[in-house]
């Protein structure tokens, strides 16, 4: 993990925790599956007592919407291309869900036909691709046809997500940035980096980040936020203020996005501690700046469409 200073455990955070914001909120990353499905699911696995079970647009609302939650965007957790229609038709019967991140890999041989396939429903935002499922970005970019595919995405006005960053795919990542500056990118989970601890890559680490940063079309979430210490849950603002500054600092507040990881992110804590430490955090910026860290920043980065009247259009 991206290391956080003074890991004393309070509760601070907390005070508002229950208290819904003025600003609607957008959930720009959680996971939908269901383990009673026929066929069941690859992950979680049967073993995870904190997982295992259906994590449905219902049941995510339940926690969420007291919170100011208006909507979310259902990012793909499986590695079968079937469950990328799957996931369309469970988003298509809850307005909550604005959009869908799935799973393709340019060097499919039907890529082509799946990406336009998907692209038809309005719902399809884009695809992820990085340090999951066994892939990796930084050697796939050599491959014939690879950068063809993220071009190809880049002309259907989608975005590519990254996944599980470290500091080879972040460089990857820039590489695709300068490749394909057409393309919108988001960069998920980036608190939960870990930076390298050798000064020349950490510096390497850093300028790669900044380059991204200076690209217009890219994007960050600050997600998978929370820590835990000797068991745990860490809910001082100061054990997490150093690090994310650091982010806002580069990317500005134009870039950052905020996202929960539910129900993944109940393996550290509850929706409600989370968005805690979250709300917390963004309690030190300005009206302008939690709007663009809520809502509008998704809103750029992946043109989704707003749904149900308490989602807002612009």
């Amino acid at each position: 993990m991206l290391k956080m200073a003074g890991m004393t455990v309070t509760a601070t955070a907390f005070a508002a925790a229950e208290t819904a914001l003025s600003i609607p909120v957008l959930d720009a990353h959680i996971h939908l599956f269901d383990p009673l499905r026929p066929g069941g699911v690859l992950w979680p696995e049967e073993t995870d007592a904190v997982l295992y079970k259906p994590a449905l647009p219902q049941r995510y609302m339940h926690e969420a919407a007291r919170l100011g939650v208006v909507g979310a965007i259902a990012v793909e957790c499986s590695p079968l291309g079937s469950d990328n229609q799957w996931l369309l038709n469970l988003a298509a019967h809850h307005p909550e869900m604005v959009g869908v991140v799935g799973n393709l890999d340019p060097c499919a041989e039907n890529f082509r036909a799946d990406l336009e396939r998907l692209h038809g429903d309005p719902l399809f935002l884009g695809f992820r691709y990085g340090n999951l499922w066994g892939r990796d970005l930084a050697a796939d970019l050599s491959k014939p046809g690879f950068m063809d595919g993220l071009k190809a995405l880049a002309e259907a006005g989608l975005t590519l997500e990254s996944a599980n960053p470290d500091p080879r795919l972040i460089g990857a990542l820039r590489r695709v940035a300068d490749a394909v500056p057409t393309l919108r990118v988001v960069v998920d989970h980036l608190p939960h980096a870990v930076v390298p601890a050798e000064r020349a890559a950490r510096d390497a680490w850093w300028a790669d980040l900044q380059a991204l940063a200076a690209t217009p079309r890219v994007f960050i979430k600050l997600s998978e936020i929370p820590l835990r210490d000797h068991g745990k849950l860490v809910t001082a603002r100061s054990a997490y203020q150093p690090a994310l500054d650091a982010l806002w600092a580069v990317f500005g507040e134009d870039k950052v996005i905020f996202g929960s990881d539910w129900p993944n992110s109940d393996h550290v804590a509850s929706y409600a501690e989370t968005f805690a430490i979250v709300q917390s955090y963004m309690a030190t910026k300005t009206t302008a700046a939690r709007e663009k860290y809520y809502w509008r920043n998704s809103l750029a980065a992946y043109r989704w469409r707003p749904r149900t009247a308490l989602q807002p259009a612009n």
